[in-house]
């Protein structure tokens, strides 16, 4: 065992409380929760722990426990996030821990939020797939074609709603279909076989207007989707496809969606989807669209963004890394893809011995979950699906398809570091 193991953390945490036969607006609740290891242990085992020991009333959602469904979504010291994703180690040793439900949703209890306005707004664009003629067999999109790299990883969104919860523009545009909703809305549209390109785009479009780039979609996207790019890429779509006559918005019953709520009454915000429509008329040059895409929408977006740069990351110092044994140590580092940076913390499994260093990703092959050391056992372990994987990382049971993934590694100045993205 670690010492961490040994001696517990004691952390400090603070929830909302809601409970809909009192009414009221809420109230926080403080916890004190004995941690043994903040580098395994998620913020839904801390809601668990909480639930199981201390308060049984307490409710929140869960389902895969494995960065799947989405279902554990709730804001974590200010930062949407998911509860089974977020370690206790991301947050610095000796902060308060504070955890509240997710923003612009009608809170049911604690927790949990009703997800019904979220996906009535998924269905107004159109969210599926349908062919523009029939086919006998399936027709593929090649993994290097161009299309296929222009939808990129947008298609993992898991519904989660972080980006909704993120964005500002979902509090002052009642009739906003947000980030996630435009984020399909986009997969489709690139998509050559779909047979609804102007329908999706006259009710995907009305909503991207709303949009005002602040990118705080793609930073908390758990799956690390660009929702923003999604917005920009319909954007230029609408400039190269203009449409035959205004978008229709599906909505338009309800109302202020134009309009900004302040204290001295309603202001109207800037009609950008008239110039922008207006501007897509007539073009004839892939130059005057690309000129007029970086006037309209501020940027101007390519196929794809650029993958991060591979770079080494201190883990420890050598000494702090006892031989005989497996350490999990904590790394953080920053990573930075195109136009986005963000901290990462990490968990690393080293397994030391007088003459040799391996060290472990966190993350179990089968479905990327969290791997523990058990030092009991002497094997790592996935709890969610039974993976067991020996001291040198290979399968010994369960359902993951090859042995643990390894970090390049290097020593230099007397301590460790690994290379990661």
């Amino acid at each position: 065992m670690t010492s961490r193991e040994t001696y517990p953390t004691w952390r400090n945490i603070r929830i909302f409380r809601y409970d809909p036969s009192n009414g009221g607006s809420g109230h926080f609740d403080s916890f004190k929760l004995a941690v043994p290891d903040e580098t395994t242990t998620t913020i839904l085992d801390v809601l668990l722990r909480l639930q199981r020991e201390q308060d049984a009333t307490l409710a929140f959602r869960y389902a895969c426990r494995v960065n799947m469904c989405g279902s554990c979504a709730v804001v974590i010291n200010g930062h949407e996030g998911l509860a089974c994703k977020t370690n206790v180690s991301h947050i610095p040793p000796g902060k308060e821990i504070t955890i509240r439900p997710l923003n612009h949703f009608p809170v049911i209890k604690d927790l949990v939020v009703d997800m019904d306005p979220f996906f009535s707004k998924y269905e107004e664009t159109l969210p599926f797939y349908e062919p523009r003629q029939e086919y006998s067999e399936p027709v593929p999109i090649r993994p290097d074609s161009q299309e296929r790299l222009d939808i990129g990883g947008a298609t993992e969104c898991i519904t989660c709603g972080c980006c909704v919860s993120s964005c500002t523009m979902c509090r002052y545009h009642e009739g906003y279909a947000g980030p996630a909703a435009l984020n399909r809305a986009f997969t489709l549209l690139a998509d050559s076989r779909d047979g609804l390109f102007d329908q999706r785009l006259a009710r995907a479009l009305e909503s991207c207007y709303h949009c005002r780039t602040e990118f705080n979609c793609t930073e908390v996207c758990p799956k690390n989707i660009s929702a923003t790019r999604a917005i920009k890429y319909i954007q230029r779509l609408a400039l190269k496809h203009p449409l035959p006559h205004a978008p229709v918005s599906p909505t338009a019953v309800l109302p202020s969606r134009d309009r900004v709520p302040s204290g001295r009454g309603a202001v109207s915000t800037p009609d950008r989807r008239t110039f922008l429509r207006q501007a897509g008329v007539g073009l004839v040059g892939a130059g005057t669209v690309a000129a007029l895409a970086a006037v309209g929408t501020g940027v101007v977006i390519g196929p794809a963004l650029p993958r991060a740069a591979k770079q080494w990351v201190a883990v420890a110092a050598l000494d702090d890394i006892p031989t005989g044994g497996v350490t999990t140590v904590l790394m953080r580092y920053e990573i930075k893809s195109g136009l986005y940076a963000g901290q990462v913390s990490a968990p690393v499994h080293v397994s030391r011995t007088a003459n040799e260093i391996v060290c472990f990703k966190a993350s179990c092959p089968h479905l990327g979950c969290l791997v523990r050391w058990d030092g009991l056992s002497g094997r790592f372990r996935c709890a969610c699906h039974g993976g067991n994987f020996d001291r040198d990382g290979s399968v010994l049971a369960g359902p993951p398809p090859r042995p643990l993934d390894r970090y390049a590694f290097k020593v230099e100045s007397g301590r460790l570091f690994v290379e990661v993205y």
